[in-house]
């Protein structure tokens, strides 16, 4: 027998149908150890030593590999065919190695490129042995990624409390994002006026030409630059006589688009299928895998993660014969397309994503698959048929109408399709519309026929702002830009929302202040780092060894050497550095100036204070100079729309007016769990009351008798009917409630705290009532009383602190006293006593007294280096 480790289950699932009983087939689920979540993973004072460690979930797969091969005579590693395939391989031999379960075995590679019966038994006849310059590439990556993740993100945490984590590429992005939105707050728009006419040839039919041409002079965009310079070129215009100056036609080609590599797939999945980068990479993963066709489990796209453009001989043969049966000789070039790679050694130069069988056409699989996945599928199929497919020819036609003198010209553009080509089946979408006329047809005409002018229109337009980046602009900045690889690109623009440094908002990244906090942070103190070019030209060093050219610990020692002192310069950056960096960097931005020049710093509740960044313990926000006499305080975001001011946007304080009974402000806050009013200030230990408001209510609908009744709470109703007991509302942590004794109820949307009535508020606590504990008797032990209720998972009973579930079936309102106490008894056997440990044996309590000491340390450690712990491996799995 022979063992053969892939990733996934559904990749093991259809290569076992291919290779038949001599083989077990069984998948790792992906990677099965990583550099721990600590400090000393990676160690470069001893030649960047690496510790690796087995991840829980992943050793039970490991056991049943070692399991298998330890019976097997030899052992295939069929991970996928890149780099992180080969370091999954890498990994699984060396755990196996470890653990003597490879003694005596013959240890192979095997790689395919699709998951395709002929691919799959073709490479088991050519295996060949690990590729270690990938395994190389790979572990200086992620050691790359470790060093600056647990290396640059504590930095962050001192000096700039509430950011979360730094990472190699990620940051990169990051300040892509960052730089659009500074560079469209900074944007002025221009106003400039174009003039275009209706005219009809001689034959009555009508075309629109724009005007190009005034007083003998060429207009560049801005000559028309407001209304009046538009009216008296209308009115020139008005004034002359045309005709057909000159007529120029030309043909042009347009040829189809290579076929798709990891970063154009996702590109082209976002304009055409609203599908993120993520999602459509798990979707082809899957299309990659195999899908059952008919009872046949099949791979139905090549390998998603390349940056290759070129197809194999074989594929290209079968477009080529698909493309003639179904639309004709005249849609086949004479030769075919051969397309070239410009990426540089990326992803190791695999085919390009395309189909595994051309004629297995979208319609012929459709049922097979779910919605998504047949847009996914019928999207490469279509580029890819479409890449070899004959150019597409179009007229353009371009017609200059000028007045007599010849000093007023109006130009006509159009263009019509004249052989569709490769646009019969495919064409790319843009990110932003372009200015191209499309496929409109201008009259016929000739050289000197006259042209009567009908209505003559003026138009007013501002320039705009460049585009905020979407997925599908930011991943081709990013590919341009030679920053990260396909097999990133997905999960860097996740972490940056998992983050919280972006946010999208009409398919649009927009950075969050957090994020340009981070940015404007990084920019100002580790420069070097986040600049495109440095990125981009350590990545391809890195894909340096993965060609062999140059050894991996260089790459490391060279990078380390200046990142380690760069971060040991900042080790003196006190806070207030980089609050005055900060304050530099991203003032325009906080504090924009509005038209009446008015000084956006001011205080709004002083008058004479200074706005700008401080830093507290859950992050930076926006504080007065004049703390403490001024407590003035607003959260990272720029004061108000249009210019107004942070009380009318309602996340400063905002006074709404005195108290009649104390003469103490009523002033509306917004603190860490949301919006809440207070009645008047702290003084020494003794708080002021605060009321928060509840869900429903916006702080832009409250005022002042609304604050005055929220800071009445809570409220009398009245007295229950049966009890005579009073009922009261109020507003608590949950949000808003009616009381009676011991018996709470919240309140639903319907509900109004300040205005529910008796009648309603009986009627809901007899529903809280009946869910209630009902006693049931007292317990014969200790006279202390036993209860049954109702809780998360089911009815229970309970007695002191002692809960049993009642059995699955049992009626709560009909269990009795005894079958109670037999339950709890039972429960309580199982329950450790608290005077247990002392009377176990030494055993027992030492490892009480471990625990104990285990309780201690960690109540000790707790705060800060608890939190680092948490963010650094958070950081760790920023760039996986």
């Amino acid at each position: 027998m022979k063992v053969v480790v892939v990733e996934s289950p559904a990749k093991a699932k259809t290569i076992n149908k291919y290779l038949g009983p001599g083989y077990t087939v069984i998948a790792s689920y992906g990677h099965v150890r990583d550099l721990p979540a600590k400090d000393g993973s990676v160690r470069p004072d001893e030649g960047f030593a690496m510790d690796w460690d087995i991840d829980p979930r992943s050793e039970k797969h490991i056991r049943d590999i070692a399991k298998a091969v330890k019976e097997a005579e030899a052992l295939y590693l069929a991970t996928d065919p890149d780099r992180e395939g080969e370091a999954i391989s890498w990994h699984v031999r060396e755990v196996l190695d470890a653990r003597k379960a490879l003694k005596g075995k013959d240890v192979k590679r095997v790689v395919f490129n699709e998951i395709t019966k002929t691919a799959v038994l073709d490479a088991m006849r050519n295996p060949r042995d690990l590729h270690h310059e990938l395994v190389d590439a790979y572990m200086a990556r992620r050691a790359l990624d470790y060093l600056v993740g647990f290396t640059l993100s504590p930095v962050l945490w001192r000096k700039l409390p509430g950011s979360r984590s730094a990472g190699r590429v990620q940051s990169v992005a990051l300040r892509l994002i960052c730089e659009r939105e500074a560079e469209i707050e900074r944007f002025k728009p221009r106003e400039y006026w174009t003039v275009e006419g209706d005219l009809l040839t001689r034959n009555g039919a009508q075309f629109t030409a724009q005007l190009t041409h005034l007083d003998g002079r060429k207009l560049d965009k801005f000559d028309l630059p407001d209304a009046e310079s538009a009216r008296q070129a209308e009115v020139a215009i008005q004034a002359a006589s045309f005709s057909v100056a000159a007529i120029e036609r030309k043909k042009a080609r347009r040829n189809p688009f290579p076929p798709f590599t990891t970063s154009t797939l996702q590109q082209e999945a976002s304009r055409k299928l609203y599908l993120s980068a993520a999602r459509t990479m798990q979707i082809a993963q899957r299309l990659y895998e195999g899908v059952d066709i008919g009872g046949e489990t099949v791979g139905l796209i090549t390998y998603m993660r390349t940056d290759g453009v070129q197809m194999a001989a074989e594929a290209v043969a079968s477009c080529r014969r698909l493309i003639e049966s179904q639309y004709g000789s005249e849609f086949l070039p004479a030769s075919p397309r051969l397309y070239k790679t410009k990426a540089k050694n990326a992803q190791e130069a695999h085919e390009a994503i395309r189909p595994t069988d051309l004629f297995r056409r979208p319609e012929d699989v459709a049922r097979f698959l779910d919605r998504d996945q047949l847009r996914l599928y019928d999207l490469i199929w279509r580029r890819t048929l479409a890449s070899q497919m004959e150019s597409a020819v179009l007229d353009q036609v371009a017609a200059d109408v000028a007045s007599a003198d010849r000093r007023t010209v109006l130009r006509a553009t159009g263009s019509v399709v004249v052989f569709p080509g490769f646009l019969t089946l495919y064409k790319e979408d843009r990110d932003e519309p372009d200015d191209e006329d499309g496929d409109r047809l201008l009259p016929e005409m000739a050289e000197g026929e006259a042209i009567q002018r009908r209505d003559v229109r003026t138009a007013q337009h501002f320039t705009q702002p460049p585009p905020r980046f979407s997925e599908a602009s930011l991943v081709k900045r990013m590919e341009e830009l030679g920053i990260g690889r396909p097999s990133t690109y997905a999960s860097i623009l996740s972490v940056l929302q998992d983050r919280n440094y972006v946010r999208l908002e009409n398919r649009r990244f927009v950075p969050e202040d957090r994020g340009r906090l981070v940015t404007s942070f990084l920019v100002s103190f580790f420069n070097r780092y986040v600049q495109y070019n440095f990125t981009a030209d350590l990545e391809n060093r890195l894909d340096d060894v993965s060609g062999g050219r140059i050894d991996w610990r260089q790459v490391l020692r060279d990078f380390w050497r200046d990142f380690s002192q760069s971060v040991e310069e900042t080790k003196d950056l006190r806070v207030s550095q980089v609050l005055d960096a900060l304050d530099e960097e991203l003032g325009a931005h906080f504090f924009p100036s509005d038209d009446e020049k008015k000084d956006p710093r001011v205080c709004p509740q002083c008058g004479t204070g200074r706005l700008s960044l401080k830093l507290g313990k859950f992050g930076a926000f926006i504080g007065c100079s004049n703390y403490p006499e001024c407590r003035y305080t607003r959260p990272l975001a720029i004061a108000a729309e249009n210019g107004g001011s942070a009380e009318e946007a309602g996340d400063g304080p905002k006074i709404l007016g005195t108290d009649p009974e104390t003469g103490e402000n009523v002033v509306l806050r917004k603190g860490p769990y949301g919006h809440y009013v207070q009645l008047g200030e702290s003084e020494g230990d003794a708080k002021p009351k605060r009321v928060s408001l509840y869900r429903g209510l916006e702080p832009a609908d409250l005022d002042l008798n609304m604050a005055l009744r929220l800071l009445a709470l809570p409220r009398s109703i009245g007295n229950h009917p049966e009890t005579g007991k009073p009922i009261s509302a109020g507003v608590g942590r949950f949000g808003p409630y009616v009381k009676h004794g011991e018996i709470f109820k919240s309140l639903g949307r319907g509900d109004d705290v300040l205005t529910i009535g008796l009648n309603r508020a009986v009627d809901l606590l007899a529903q809280a009532k009946a869910s209630s504990a009902r006693t049931l008797g007292d317990h014969p032990a200790d006279g202390k009383p036993v209860t049954v209720q109702k809780g998360r998972f089911g009815p229970y009973v309970k007695h002191n602190k002692v809960h049993a579930t009642l059995p699955r079936g049992t009626d709560m309102d009909a269990v009795s006293l005894d079958e109670a106490v037999a339950l709890l008894a039972a429960k309580a056997g199982k329950t450790p006593a608290k005077g247990k440990a002392a009377a176990a044996g030494p055993k027992t309590k030492a490892k009480t007294k471990a625990k104990t000491k285990a309780k201690a340390t960690t109540a000790t450690n707790r705060g800060k280096p608890r939190q680092i712990a948490k963010e650094k491996a958070e950081a760790l799995a920023a760039e996986d």
